[in-house]
């Protein structure tokens, strides 16, 4: 359905919560897909204007409410897990099997919206994240703006620094940011923490 919002969140909890402040009317209404991120296909998003990945408990679509962003305004999300790159985490780094910007990235390049928005801890440019979020944003046509800026900026009472990026395409699929079937890529392909893309049983560094 053209307009709908579609969450991804494969916590069952957080995605019991989504469903409840979309009753709410506290966030837009929208599809909950609870499948791993790495299951989910460019064509699955056909239809959405806004997505939002790794959705927890819709921190980006009220943020983006209370932006003044509209709803029916094209835009991808996410808050990639933080646990390979947190100094309380594994430290595991891209080696980390919930390292999933490879994921992310796949569904990115395959229905190429107009903008992209993401967050990060700020341990992780130790590990080369934003290095990497960069250069394939680039390398897929996006003009690319990180910033670091902590929660005390907005009047929290912590300093908890986070790294954030927006990626601005103007030449997305479709002008409106909503993804279409033309823009599936790779459909049946599965993305592995190494990036890889595996179909078949078979590994393609493509």
């Amino acid at each position: 359905m053209p307009g709908r919002v579609y969450y991804n969140e494969n916590d069952e909890f957080a995605a019991a919560w989504l469903r409840e402040l979309m009753k709410d009317g506290q966030i837009p209404e929208g599809e909950v897909d609870d499948r791993d991120i790495r299951d989910v296909y460019p064509s699955d998003l056909a239809g959405f204007r806004q997505c939002h990945f790794f959705a927890g408990i819709g921190g980006w679509a009220l943020a983006l409410r209370l932006a003044g962003w509209p709803d029916e305004r094209g835009i991808l999300t996410g808050s990639c897990p933080c646990q390979p790159f947190s100094a309380a985490g594994s430290g595991g780094g891209g080696t980390d099997e919930r390292h999933l910007w490879p994921a992310w990235l796949h569904l990115i390049e395959g229905c190429r919206p107009a903008v992209v928005v993401g967050e990060q801890v700020e341990a992780a440019i130790k590990f080369g994240w934003i290095d990497l979020v960069h250069d394939d944003l680039e390398g897929i046509g996006y003009a690319v703006a990180p910033v670091g800026l902590p929660a005390a900026c907005v009047g929290a009472p912590h300093i908890r620094q986070r790294l954030w990026f927006v990626a601005d395409c103007d030449r997305p699929r479709c002008g409106s940011g909503r993804t279409s079937e033309a823009g599936a890529r790779e459909g049946s392909a599965r993305i592995e923490p190494s990036g890889l893309r595996v179909a078949g049983g078979r590994a393609d560094a493509d």
